[in-house]
C-alpha cells in the first residue's frame, strides 16, 4: 500500500504518473509520488538533459512575465500552471507590478490543491481546477471572472503545456478561442517541446516516457508551432529555441544543448 503524504487530495492514484508532478521533480520540488520519480528518472536515463529544459522553460516564462509588465499588463492566466514552485507567475508579476492579478489553471488535483496553500492569503491570485481541452469553461469560471477584467490587456501564459495537446484534439482552434477572448494589447507566451535540436534521439526516449500518462507528449517543429500564432504579431525574435528569446545574458557555448529541444514565442494581439 503506497503511504499518503498530507498534502495529497483525496481521489488520486499515487501510481499513475503526471506530468505536472513530473515537471515538479525536474524542478526540486517536493510534491511528486514514487510512480512521478520513476517516470522522471526513466526520462533522465533517456535524455538527461531535460530537467534543464524545465528550468529553462521557467526562466523564459519570467522573462515573458516580465516583458507583459514591462508593457503595462498587470493580468495573468497562466493555463497548465502545475504545481507552484519559487518563481512563479504571481510571484514575479507581483514583484515587479504590485496589484498584479494572476489566474492559475491546471486539471491535476495535486496542482491545484498545492496552489491553493501556496497562494493563501494572497487576494490578487487564484487557481481553477479546468483542462485546456475546454478553454471556455476557463474564460467563463467564476474565479477568472471575478479576478481578470476580459475587457483589458492580459498575458496568455501557455507554458509547456500546448505539447500535450494532439492534433486531433485540434489546438490551434482551442489557442484561437482563447485568441479570441482577449483584448487588443494582450500578449500570448507559448513554449513547447521540439525534436529540432542537437539530440533528437534522446528527446524520443523522453518522449516514450509520457506515454505511460494520461497526456502523452508530442513533438513539433517551429513551422507548425507558427500557425497556433494567427491573429498575434510575432514579437522579436519569433519562435526561437528557449534560451534565445530575449535572454538576460547571451548563452554561452558550453549552455547544455538539450535546452535547444525547447522552442518560444511571445505574440501581441493587436
Amino acid at each position: 500500500m503506497t503511504d499518503r503524504p498530507s498534502w495529497a487530495p483525496p481521489g488520486i492514484d499515487p501510481t499513475v504518473p503526471s506530468v505536472s508532478r513530473i515537471y515538479d521533480y525536474f524542478l526540486g520540488g517536493s510534491h511528486n509520488f514514487e510512480a512521478d520519480r520513476e517516470a522522471a528518472r526513466v526520462a533522465i536515463q533517456a535524455f538527461p538533459g531535460i530537467p534543464k529544459i524545465g528550468q529553462a522553460n521557467r526562466a523564459v516564462m519570467r522573462r515573458a512575465v516580465r516583458f507583459a509588465v514591462d508593457r503595462g499588463i498587470t493580468q495573468f492566466l497562466d493555463i497548465g500552471s502545475g504545481i507552484p514552485t519559487f518563481g512563479n507567475v504571481h510571484e514575479v508579476a507581483q514583484a515587479a507590478s504590485p496589484g498584479a492579478k494572476v489566474v492559475y489553471v491546471d486539471n491535476d488535483p495535486v496542482a491545484v490543491a498545492h496552489s491553493r496553500a501556496v497562494l493563501e492569503g494572497n487576494d490578487e491570485a487564484t487557481v481553477v481546477m479546468a483542462d485546456l481541452r475546454d478553454p471556455r469553461s476557463i474564460l467563463e469560471a467564476p474565479e477568472t471572472r471575478a479576478m481578470l477584467d476580459l475587457r483589458r490587456p492580459m498575458a496568455l501564459m501557455l507554458v509547456a503545456v500546448v505539447h500535450f495537446l494532439s492534433d486531433e484534439e485540434r489546438p490551434a482552434e482551442i489557442i484561437a478561442t482563447l485568441r479570441d477572448a482577449l483584448a487588443p494589447g494582450s500578449v500570448m507566451v507559448v513554449t513547447h517541446a521540439t525534436m529540432d535540436g542537437p539530440t533528437p534521439q534522446g528527446q524520443r526516449g523522453a518522449q516514450q516516457v509520457y506515454q505511460r500518462t494520461t497526456t502523452p507528449l508530442i513533438m513539433r517543429t517551429r513551422e507548425q508551432l507558427e500557425p497556433f500564432f494567427d491573429g498575434f504579431e510575432l514579437v522579436e525574435p519569433g519562435v526561437v529555441p528557449l534560451p534565445y528569446w530575449r535572454p538576460d545574458t547571451p548563452p554561452a557555448d558550453d549552455d547544455d544543448p538539450a535546452v535547444l529541444h525547447g522552442l518560444a514565442g511571445v505574440g501581441l494581439k493587436r
